[in-house]
């Protein structure tokens, strides 16, 4: 099976330069990431596969571009990001955030497009599912048996609305446990029959990221209409959209009150990186990103994440192999070794019934 990657690429240059005497973008946000590990440029450039002199005079050629340093060097203290060297940093962090789930999706589209070409004769499962980690990681473990599937990210709607009109055979959707269970259900249930049979994938905790320390104090869902206080929102359709909305409402907060509401990325780590790098003071999603991106997290509620399968998906052929990787203990582990997530019921399959009564 072929495997397709696709990465975003930097190019920065005067505009009266020719191309090829652009700046190597991101060898030099490899480099910088690793001197903000390390402090030392030597070690650095060892880790990113470049000598020493490489090193320095990539940094040097940046540093001439820009007209100002991105590190500062001391002796026997090594060397840290200038602010600048940081900012190039997080918006590398906030590209791959945000573009991440459309190239995976691009790419497990073009992967379909060219198995169809070479004459493929087994049929590939259509997985449409809101971006998440345990997602990812099935993704990753799918690729490394060998089993192929075309993965489009859309938000838990879009995605059951999908399997209701035939257009995927499997649809991720998540729902919060507790008060908010019963609503939040009620979107997906008419597209569902009765009997839809459901793939458990994961237990999962939603809360409010704010920076590191939490240096303003914010401890839940009332501080969001503290003035000067910037929140970053999901996309209208996306379940944790729904979560906010619910949550608001239980709090009596309309969402005009709210700095920022209408401001929103595309994805839990996308709006972690929106937060890490100063640009919003708080988000909602799930804990595993505020852990990627060393954010405080403000626990507030679990919710479980599910695969809802056509009627009769559980005795075809084709989402065996799907189905058997959501059970093995490789993705279970995987899925348990995830911050935030809970993988004691991974693979446990269900009727619409019993999930929800």
């Amino acid at each position: 099976m072929l495997r397709i990657t696709l990465q975003p690429q930097w190019k920065i240059g005067h505009h009266q330069v020719e191309d090829g005497a652009t700046l190597p973008v991101n060898a030099l946000l490899q480099l910088l990431a690793a001197v903000q590990t390390s402090g030392s440029i030597a070690q650095a450039g060892r880790e990113v596969g470049l000598s020493y002199r490489h090193a320095w005079g990539l940094l040097q050629q940046a540093e001439a571009l820009f007209g100002q340093p991105l590190l500062v060097r001391g002796r026997g203290r090594g060397s840290v990001l200038t602010p600048l060297g940081e900012q190039l940093i997080w918006a590398d962090a906030r590209i791959g955030a945000r573009l991440q789930p459309l190239l995976e999706s691009l790419a497990a589209e073009l992967e379909g497009a060219l198995g169809r070409v070479q004459a493929r004769t087994q049929a590939v499962p259509r997985l449409h599912a809101s971006h998440g980690f345990a997602v990812a990681a099935l993704r990753e473990q799918l690729a490394q048996r060998g089993v192929a599937v075309e993965l489009r990210y859309r938000n838990s709607l879009e995605a059951v609305a999908a399997l209701a009109q035939g257009d995927c055979d499997l649809a991720g959707f998540h729902v919060p446990l507790g008060e908010f269970q019963a609503p939040a259900a009620q979107r997906y249930l008419p597209l569902l029959r009765p009997g839809t049979p459901l793939v458990h994938l994961a237990v999962r905790t939603q809360g409010l990221f704010v920076a590191a320390g939490n240096p303003l104090n914010i401890r839940g869902l009332a501080d969001l209409t503290r003035p000067g206080l910037r929140f970053v929102n999901r996309p209208e359709g996306s379940g944790t959209r729904m979560l906010t909305e619910l949550l608001l409402q239980r709090h009596g907060i309309a969402p005009r009150q709210v700095t920022g509401f209408d401001n929103t990325e595309l994805t839990h780590a996308a709006v972690a990186a929106f937060v890490a790098s100063g640009m919003a003071d708080v988000g909602l999603g799930v804990q595993t990103a505020a852990h990627r991106f060393g954010l405080h997290f403000i626990p507030l509620l679990k919710e479980r994440y599910f695969f809802a399968l056509p009627m009769d998906g559980l005795a075809r052929a084709d989402l065996e192999p799907v189905l058997a990787v959501l059970q093995s203990p490789a993705f279970v582990a995987r899925v348990a070794a995830l911050k935030g997530y809970e993988a004691a019921g991974t693979g446990r399959v269900q009727n619409l019934s019993e999930a929800f009564g």
